[in-house]
C-alpha cells in the first residue's frame, strides 16, 4: 500500500478544516490548540503561524517537539504529523506569504490591524501517519498546467497595445483554466490604491473600481508583494472567529473593525490574488474567485504566477495604450447642445451632464484634454506631452499613464459619453468632440470657476 507523503497530502494545507496542535512542556504536561496556518514549506518541512507568546509557543521553545493534526477536505482522511522545531523566520518570502495570507483571512473578519503574525515556525517533519479514515489520492490531484501557460505566453506575446492585453489575459483565463470571474488592477501610487481596468464573467464591468491597498485579498497581495490564496472562505471566516477570541484573550480590542466590501462577487468560496511584478516593483494584481470552493489549488497559484510575470513582462516593453480604430460605439454626429463637464480640483473628480466619469490621475487627464480643445481647438495629444506635465502628477512610471489612459477610454465609452478617445498614431491619441462644450471648474477650495 502506498504510504502517505506531505507532498501527497498537501489538500490537508489548504484550512477547509482548522489543524489542531499539540505540545508538552517539559514537565510532560500537554496542551492542545488550534493553529491559523501550517503551511507547506517543501517535502520534508512545513511551518506554523506564531501569532502570540502562550503556553503552545512555551512549549515549543521549550521542548522543540509538536505534533499536528491535520484532515483532508475531500477523503476525510486525518493524518498526524510529529513535528522537530528548526527555527523561526521573521522576514523573507515564507513568512512574507504567511502574513499576507493570515492579512487575508484578518480582512474578511472583521480584524484587519489585529491579526499580527510574528513569525514563521519552521518544522521538521520526523513522522507522518494516517491516523483515521481511508488513505486514497485526493480526487483534485495536481492539473498539470504547463501546456495552457505555454499557449498563453504565446497568445499573450502577439499584443500591441494595452487595453486588448488586459482584455487577452483575462480570455485565456476563461478558455484554458475554466475561470469565469476574474480582473486586473493596476496600482495607483498617488493613492496608495488599486483600481480595475478589466474585468470578465460580472454583471457590472466595474472598470474604474477601486479597493484600498492592505484590504482584502487584492490589496493585502498588492501590499506584500506576494500571492494570495482563500479556498474556503466559510472556513477562513471561522478562522477569524477563533483568532478574534485569541486576540480578545490577550487583550486586544477588534470592537472597532468594520467588515471591508470586495467588488465582485457577493459570496465567493475561493478568491486568489496574484502581483504583476514589473521592473522589480508591484504594477498590479491579477485576481480571479469563484461561488466553488477550494477553486484554486497549489497547481492554479503556480500557473497564474506564470501568467501574471509574462504580463508584467510585456507592459514593462511599452505598449500603446488605445487601439486604432478602438470604438466600441459609433460616434455620434454633431449635436446641437453643448456638453457640460464639470472637474472637483479636491480629487480631480469628472462628471459629464450630471453624471459621474472618472477621478484622480484619470480625471485630472481628462480635465487637461478638454480644457486644451476648448482653450486652442486642439483634438490630437502626445503621450509624451502628458507624462512630462508637471500639473498632472504622474508617477514616474510609464505604465501608469498607459492603463489610466485604458481606463478612461473605456469609462467614457460605459457610460455612453459623446466624448471619446482614439489613438491618433504611435503614442497619439485623440479627443472627439460631437459639440461645444461648457466647463465648469470647481477648485479644492470651494469656489467656481467656469470656461
Amino acid at each position: 500500500m502506498m504510504e502517505p507523503s506531505l507532498d501527497m497530502i498537501r489538500n490537508c494545507f489548504e484550512g477547509v478544516v482548522p489543524a489542531v496542535l499539540a505540545t508538552c512542556d517539559a514537565a510532560g504536561v500537554p496542551n492542545i490548540s488550534i493553529v491559523s496556518q501550517v503551511h507547506f514549506v517543501d517535502c520534508t518541512r512545513v511551518a506554523l503561524s506564531y501569532q502570540f507568546f502562550n503556553k503552545t509557543r512555551r512549549n515549543i521553545l521549550e521542548t522543540g517537539m509538536a505534533s499536528v493534526s491535520v484532515v483532508d477536505p475531500e477523503t476525510v482522511a486525518d493524518y498526524r504529523i510529529d513535528l522537530t522545531y528548526e527555527e523561526t523566520r521573521s522576514d523573507g518570502p515564507l513568512f512574507e506569504i504567511m502574513k499576507a495570507k493570515l492579512a487575508g483571512i484578518a480582512s474578511h473578519s472583521g480584524m484587519e490591524g489585529i491579526f499580527q503574525l510574528l513569525g514563521a515556525d519552521v518544522f521538521r517533519v520526523e513522522a507522518l501517519s494516517l491516523s483515521s479514515g481511508p488513505f486514497a489520492v485526493s480526487p483534485s490531484a495536481p492539473r498539470n498546467h504547463l501546456g495552457a501557460v505555454r499557449r498563453i505566453w504565446e497568445e499573450l506575446g502577439k499584443a500591441r497595445e494595452l487595453g486588448p492585453l488586459f482584455d487577452d489575459v483575462l480570455s485565456c483565463l476563461t478558455r484554458y483554466f475554466k475561470i469565469d470571474q476574474a480582473m486586473v488592477l493596476m496600482i495607483d501610487e498617488t493613492t496608495r490604491g488599486l483600481y480595475t481596468v478589466a474585468s470578465t464573467g460580472y454583471t457590472r464591468s466595474g472598470i474604474g473600481s477601486e479597493i484600498a491597498l492592505g484590504h482584502g485579498v487584492i490589496g493585502v497581495a498588492a501590499r506584500e508583494g506576494v500571492p494570495i490564496r482563500i479556498g474556503h472562505m466559510t472556513s477562513d471566516y471561522s478562522y477569524g472567529a477563533v483568532l478574534r477570541d485569541q486576540a480578545l484573550d490577550h487583550g486586544l480590542d477588534g470592537a472597532d473593525a468594520t467588515e471591508i466590501p470586495y467588488p465582485g462577487l457577493a459570496s465567493p468560496e475561493s478568491q486568489i490574488a496574484v502581483p504583476m511584478h514589473m521592473r522589480g516593483r508591484i504594477a498590479g494584481i491579477l485576481f480571479a474567485e469563484s461561488v466553488e470552493p477550494m477553486r484554486f489549488r497549489y497547481d492554479d497559484e503556480d500557473a497564474l504566477v506564470l501568467v501574471a510575470a509574462r504580463l508584467g513582462e510585456i507592459m514593462a516593453s511599452g505598449l500603446d495604450s488605445i487601439k486604432v480604430g478602438d470604438k466600441i460605439q459609433p460616434m455620434a454626429k454633431a449635436i446641437a447642445r453643448p456638453v457640460h463637464v464639470r472637474h472637483y480640483g479636491v480629487d480631480n473628480s469628472v462628471f459629464i451632464d450630471n453624471d459621474y466619469l472618472i477621478k484622480g490621475v484619470a480625471g485630472a487627464i481628462f480635465w487637461k484634454l478638454v480644457g486644451e480643445h476648448a482653450l486652442t481647438g486642439r483634438s490630437e495629444f502626445s503621450n509624451r506631452e502628458l507624462r512630462l506635465d508637471p500639473a498632472l502628477r504622474l508617477p514616474e512610471f510609464s505604465e501608469n499613464l498607459e492603463a489610466r489612459l485604458v481606463l478612461l477610454q473605456r469609462r467614457l465609452v460605459e457610460r455612453a459619453c459623446p466624448i471619446r478617445l482614439e489613438k491618433a498614431g504611435r503614442g497619439r491619441l485623440r479627443l472627439c468632440v460631437p459639440g461645444a462644450l461648457i466647463l465648469e471648474d470647481v477648485p479644492a477650495d470651494g469656489g467656481m470657476l467656469s470656461a
